[in-house]
């Protein structure tokens, strides 16, 4: 049994937080976040936060520790941020970005072009001899997190060649090809 919701969540200097009608607000340097949230309790007492269930069933007990969770990146994501970094590999396969439009060549006929939410930071590296990656940046991990999936299903690395758009240091399982 998992005892995540039971460990009090540290509030850092420059984070208020506050809980109204189950609803909790977080707001940083980095900006501003709110969770709706039920069956749990959430009370701010002495710098910590801390989340208590009010029935010990099956619901409730996986609530418990997904509400900390919750409250806890949101937390982490006003104070220090969340960052996503993808790397496109493959022959051709470029990034580049202009405002909140990331434009990807990854072997189609016609480019793609993506517009970024804008509470989303992106930015293209592009060296020659390496691969191009694509940082992404927010106070958000849930919107940093849909926003990269988004971009890696474009073109998700295949298993024979290691092709495709893929997270820096994300290990793929690799096959080997035909045996002559």
């Amino acid at each position: 049994m998992s005892r995540i919701g039971n460990n009090p969540v540290a509030i850092p200097e420059g984070v208020t937080v506050e809980v109204k009608d189950n609803v909790i607000a977080v707001k940083g340097k980095l900006g501003e976040l709110t969770q709706n949230f039920d069956t749990v309790t959430i009370k701010v007492e002495e710098g910590n936060v801390f989340v208590e269930r009010s029935a010990e069933t099956k619901e409730h007990k996986a609530k418990h520790g997904l509400y900390r969770s919750l409250v806890n990146n949101m937390i982490a994501g006003v104070s220090k941020g969340w960052t996503k970094e993808l790397e496109l590999v493959g022959v051709g396969y470029r990034a580049t970005n202009q405002g909140q439009k990331l434009d990807l060549a990854l072997g189609f006929s016609h480019n793609i072009v993506m517009s970024i939410a804008p509470e989303v930071k992106i930015e293209t590296v592009s060296e020659k001899g390496k691969n191009p990656i694509i940082k992404l940046t927010s106070h958000d991990k849930q919107l940093v997190g849909q926003v990269a999936a988004k971009i890696r299903g474009f073109r998700k690395p295949e298993p024979y060649k290691g092709k495709g758009i893929k997270f820096v240091g994300e290990e793929l399982r690799r096959k080997a090809g035909k045996s002559a």
